[in-house]
């Protein structure tokens, strides 16, 4: 067995839940860094700097160039990049009018949206409630303080959020590895490119802000998109919708580490529904027979 199928072996036993959770602790570390940068070169630049950083990494390193999507696979990639590239965007934009832990909980709404959809058994109903819940908790909307604009974009982004699991499923099972992921990148990067280079100029040459730009491009991007693929491949998008949940969770505890940020009682009240209802949806079992992609995951 070469080391390249060994690795791919090892991580097809890792539990799809696990992925998920590291997934969400790296992007969320990311993007508390990238908050610290917008003063410097905005939400745009810094979202350019992020994907475009991200893309090279994945086609160069991923060794993309090898497959090049085509037919529907292609439109799958493009539409793939349209949603990746729409999040992210309205995400930082709503990162810099309100904080990290009340940004992630409104963008839940999408992914909740689509473990609600989806339910088949009474059972689902139940951890779907139980993470609202939890959203609602941590949002606290007798709170004051919360900038409409930023709730909106929140909002806007998690709409996205969840054609990035509907659309990102289907990527994830019909390309190989990465390459998918590395594609779709690279297209976004199309239309951020050129908005962050409007708003931030040669700010972004600057070397510390390149240095930041790249930790949050693997931090934010590159080993969250590719852990999530990995569980999109093993799960449906209902049961993703739902591990999903724990993002605001995660968001609370990194201010607290990051920003220093202490929860309140309410809070972590919660992040005790959101993470209960995270680890009680069972995900669906992984199927008999492997996906091609699922097989050439760690490919390259």
């Amino acid at each position: 067995m070469t080391s390249t199928s060994a690795a791919a072996a090892t991580a097809s036993r890792v539990p799809p839940q696990l992925l998920v959770i590291a997934a969400a602790v790296s992007l969320q570390t990311g993007s508390a860094l990238a908050a610290r940068v917008f003063p410097l070169v905005g939400a745009p630049g810094m979202l350019t700097l992020r994907m475009g950083l991200a893309a090279v990494i994945l086609v160069v390193l991923g060794r993309a160039w090898r497959l090049l999507p085509r037919g529907r696979a292609l439109r799958g990639v493009v539409a793939f990049g349209a949603v990746l590239g729409a999040m992210n965007l309205l995400f930082y934009l709503a990162l810099e009018r309100i904080p990290l832990g009340a940004t992630v909980a409104l963008e839940l709404v999408g992914p909740l949206s689509v473990a609600l959809l989806g339910s088949r058994r009474a059972t689902d109903l139940v951890w779907v409630v139980l993470a609202a819940s939890g959203v609602l908790v941590l949002t606290n909307p007798s709170t004051a303080g919360l900038d409409p604009v930023g709730v909106g974009l929140a909002l806007g982004a998690g709409t996205c959020w969840a054609g990035y699991i509907l659309v990102g499923s289907r990527v994830a099972r019909g390309v190989p590895g990465t390459s998918g992921l590395a594609w779709a990148m690279a297209a976004s990067c199309l239309v951020l490119v050129p908005l962050g280079v409007a708003d931030a100029g040669t700010a972004l040459l600057d070397p510390r802000v390149l240095v930041a730009g790249l930790t949050v491009a693997v931090m934010s991007s590159v080993l969250p998109y590719a852990l999530e693929l990995k569980a999109l491949r093993r799960v449906s998008p209902r049961g993703f919708g739902i591990m999903l949940s724990m993002q605001p969770a995660v968001a609370t505890v990194t201010g607290l580490v990051v920003a220093a940020q202490r929860p309140t009682l309410g809070g972590l009240v919660g992040i005790g529904l959101v993470v209960a209802a995270s680890l009680g949806a069972v995900p669906a079992r992984t199927p008999r027979r492997q996906q091609p992609a699922e097989q050439e995951s760690a490919s390259g």
